[in-house]
């Protein structure tokens, strides 16, 4: 008599799959009283089963399916663009979070646009939806930031080209706290981590016999400012310095970028 070969992961997977959203249903695990399953997220949403159209409530945990989660990987949410890692469910939220398949948002700071798409559509989005936007050509440019002395938050924005690839030039202005303003500046470039290792920027202001330098490696769209800016892993100057390099409140940036030798 011959034994059964287990069941492979997908078929297992697909167990898990919720009738709504089809993402999986992982711990913890809530069934309706006739036993089916819908995910926490879906759920929040919903007063009746999406199978039987049974009531949602009471909440019944199924623990056999939560011991099955625990055994089984699952395939990351990005598995149809490219990504080929399977996790177990604990690990998934993070992954994901930072899957270098995950879509890209627009790169410009502020959350005023909602736009998601492939790498390659990002430049096309930029020439569109923020045709404002100014782009120099070379390696050495000068960033000229107007009126910076505008009161609240304000952002400027700049694009490179230079190497056959466009980089993103950002000056942010924040109020950290009450009265005591900051500025951020960052290079980003629009690509992936990994070609980020590439390249090299140098922001420097200048002027009245001073110079503030900052070296770094640019960084992908994909991470964004927000993280950088938080870490102050950028050049970071207050209102003060900002004036002692500024003409009739205009700031202009010196930005060089450079290729590493691999």
């Amino acid at each position: 008599p011959g034994s059964a070969a287990p069941a492979p992961h997908h078929e297992l997977t697909s167990l898990f799959e919720c009738p709504v959203c089809f993402d999986y249903v992982l711990p913890p695990i809530l069934q309706c009283q006739a036993g089916h399953l819908v995910c926490n997220q879906c759920r929040q949403k919903l007063s009746l089963c999406p199978t039987c159209r049974g009531s949602l409530t009471p909440s019944i945990r199924n623990l056999a399916m939560e011991k099955v989660a625990s055994a089984v990987l699952f395939p990351c949410k990005y598995a149809t663009t490219g990504c080929s890692l399977t996790l177990h469910h604990t690990e998934k939220p993070e992954h994901e979070d930072i899957c270098e398949y995950r879509p890209y948002s627009c790169p410009c700071p502020g959350a005023s646009c909602k736009w998601q798409g492939s790498l390659e559509a990002v430049m096309s989005h930029l020439m569109h939806a923020h045709k404002s936007i100014t782009t120099l050509q070379g390696e050495d440019i000068v960033f000229l930031a107007t009126d910076i002395n505008l009161p609240g938050a304000v952002d400027w924005v700049m694009m490179q080209s230079c190497f056959g690839h466009h980089f993103m030039l950002v000056l942010e202005k924040q109020e950290k706290y009450e009265g005591h303003q900051q500025f951020f500046a960052i290079v980003l470039l629009i690509g992936t981590r990994k070609q980020a290792e590439n390249f090299a920027y140098r922001l420097e202001l200048n002027g009245n016999r001073r110079r503030l330098t900052w070296e770094a490696t640019p960084r992908s769209i994909h991470d964004g400012v927000a993280a950088a800016i938080l870490n102050s892993d950028c050049l970071v100057f207050d209102t003060a310095i900002a004036h002692l390099f500024a003409d009739n409140g205009n700031l202009g940036i010196n930005v060089t970028i450079s290729t590493c030798c691999p």
